[in-house]
């Protein structure tokens, strides 16, 4: 059996996205071999093993953190400053990546949270509009077009070994309400956990991160 890093740096260096309705377009970074060394390097370094762990899913990539390094809430600063990957990127962070990469330190760091967790998301590949990021669920046309692409992604995750007994969503609005309606027919966790995105956090009630923080340290415990 493959390791997580084998079969995720599969899972993200090969996909095969359709057409977009609406002038949308895909944002696929893991096209360009930059980010492709960057995720294996993630990957080889964080899930070189086979053990089983839980999921976390956010919405889509967007541009200024996944959509740049490839990796899932994590902007090129995190990548230099916490996991001391090399990478060519601009030095920028992003709100998302803050929270998640504060979230991982009050866990007991990168080792101890990727050992038993991986952060995905409920469309693995993020969308832009008019140089805008977009979510899945934004444009009904859209959401049409991707569904089937979103239910075959989740289904290609989770013939690793995953804990199906919960699966934390990020993002308790419009992606819980999705992604419970896709588990509701596909029974592919036991529950789904509603957590409040890191994004809505950060911009709007900073002031009570580390009780936010604690909403998911109790889910992820």
């Amino acid at each position: 059996m493959k390791t997580w890093a084998q079969q995720l740096y599969h899972f993200y260096t090969h996909f095969t996205p359709g057409e977009l309705p609406n002038h949308v377009a895909w944002l696929f970074p893991q096209r360009q071999p930059e980010v492709r060394k960057v995720v294996k390097a993630f990957l080889d370094k964080y899930y070189n093993d086979r053990n089983e762990r839980r999921l976390l899913l956010g919405i889509n990539p967007g541009r200024f953190g996944a959509g740049v390094t490839g990796v899932n809430f994590t902007a090129p600063k995190q990548l230099t400053e916490v996991l001391s990957i090399p990478h060519p990127f601009k030095s920028q962070s992003e709100l998302s990546a803050e929270f998640i990469y504060d979230l991982i330190a009050a866990y007991g760091g990168p080792e101890a949270f990727f050992g038993r967790h991986f952060i995905g998301s409920v469309c693995p590949l993020g969308f832009v509009k008019g140089g805008k990021n977009i979510n899945y669920y934004d444009d009904p046309a859209l959401l049409a077009a991707v569904e089937p692409f979103i239910i075959e992604s989740i289904e290609t995750q989770l013939r690793l070994p995953v804990d199906r007994s919960a699966c934390g969503c990020i993002g308790e609005d419009k992606n819980f309400k999705y992604l419970s309606k896709l588990n509701e027919r596909f029974g592919w966790f036991d529950r789904i956990a509603p957590l409040p995105h890191p994004r809505f956090v950060m911009q709007y009630r900073r002031r009570e991160k580390e009780q936010f923080i604690d909403r998911y340290l109790q889910f992820l415990h």
